[in-house]
């Protein structure tokens, strides 16, 4: 093989024992659990609203924005469910560019998965023991999964991502809700084919172990908009898309059926301030239509700090160096605007 064997990582145990949970962290992701399985089952007519920045860079800055998120929450707990994207892992599209703090646990220096192991780890912990959120990631690499997998509450397969064998085998024996998004091409069907997929059960190969799913009933649909044959985005967000899914759904016989919509990616064409109105519409649609009411239970927004994205080779706290997000001024008025719309 082409390749150097630079040096063995952690076993997910090894790392779990070195940064615990303790179990007052336990007891706050369990309640986090039940809450946003209660809104994808419809038993709370809750919203979600996983919001956080594009990428998770440094930890100062990601813990100082979830923390402005706790005091949000409590003010608006009873019309929405907070679920803070902490997103460690970042797909590229040719490979290039920042993939996440995974690999480069400093955005600025070489890459290092030893420490990148570590760094992720220690904030979403962070995240969890100071704040009493158990946040969402996505579930760009399935074999890490374990390393974060009893302080997360939610995980996300991508556009990229959702025709592969092996994240729908692994999403089907999580114990968290997955939102399946659809392909980069807009193909539901091929979404639906993943979600009938993580809910099933499974026998594969995971981690050197022949192991059994019992399928996951709580993996469900996100909507992010596609990209044509001529590289022109187009959203998915709209009124009739969302009665398409619908139907969708009642074709397939698929439990809890559920949708979260992106309002990002290609659902704004990357213009991410378009995210409010898109997120008002989706609301606005979700009261005209009872089905399409109950089929969405939630919004994905990306939103850190400061507004937009950063340059290369520049060092803006709290602003995203990835895809541009909402400043923290737009997305705490954001929320509370959408929690009246409730």
């Amino acid at each position: 093989m082409n390749m150097t064997y630079n040096r063995e990582l952690f076993h997910p145990q090894e790392i779990k024992q070195m940064y615990p949970v303790t179990p007052e962290g336990a007891a706050s992701k369990a309640a986090n659990d039940a809450e946003i399985r209660a809104v994808l089952d419809g038993s709370s007519d809750k919203l979600m609203l996983v919001i956080g920045p594009c990428s998770a860079d440094r930890e100062d800055a990601v813990m100082d924005y979830i923390a402005r998120l706790r005091p949000v929450q409590e003010k608006v707990k009873d019309k929405i469910v907070i679920v803070p994207r902490i997103y460690t892992n970042k797909p590229r599209t040719t490979g290039a560019g920042y993939k996440g703090m995974l690999h480069q646990p400093d955005p600025i220096a070489d890459p290092d998965l030893f420490k990148g192991l570590v760094a992720i780890r220690k904030l979403h912990l962070r995240a969890l023991l100071e704040t009493g959120f158990s946040c969402a990631d996505e579930m760009l690499y399935p074999e890490n999964h374990l390393f974060l997998s009893d302080i997360l509450s939610y995980v996300a397969v991508g556009a990229r991502s959702v025709e592969n064998q092996q994240h729908r085998l692994v999403a089907s024996g999580l114990d968290i809700p997955v939102g399946m998004k659809n392909p980069t091409g807009g193909d539901l069907s091929v979404m639906m084919n993943s979600i009938r997929a993580a809910q099933s059960s499974h026998s594969f190969i995971y981690r050197n172990w022949d192991v059994q799913s019992a399928g996951n009933l709580y993996a469900h649909a996100i909507l992010r908009g596609y990209v044509d044959n001529h590289g022109t985005s187009h959203p998915n967000y709209h009124y009739e898309d969302l009665r398409d899914l619908a139907d969708h759904y009642q074709e397939s016989g698929l439990k809890n059926p559920a949708c979260i919509v992106d309002c990002n990616h290609s659902n704004s064409g990357k213009q991410y301030l378009e995210q409010g109105r898109i997120a008002k519409e989706v609301l606005h649609s979700m009261r005209h239509c009872e089905r399409v009411g109950a089929l969405v239970k939630g919004l994905m927004i990306e939103s850190y700090l400061e507004d937009g994205a950063q340059k290369s080779g520049e060092c803006v706290y709290g602003k995203s160096i990835t895809d541009p997000c909402l400043g923290w001024a737009k997305t705490e008025r954001l929320i509370y605007e959408l929690a009246e719309l409730r």
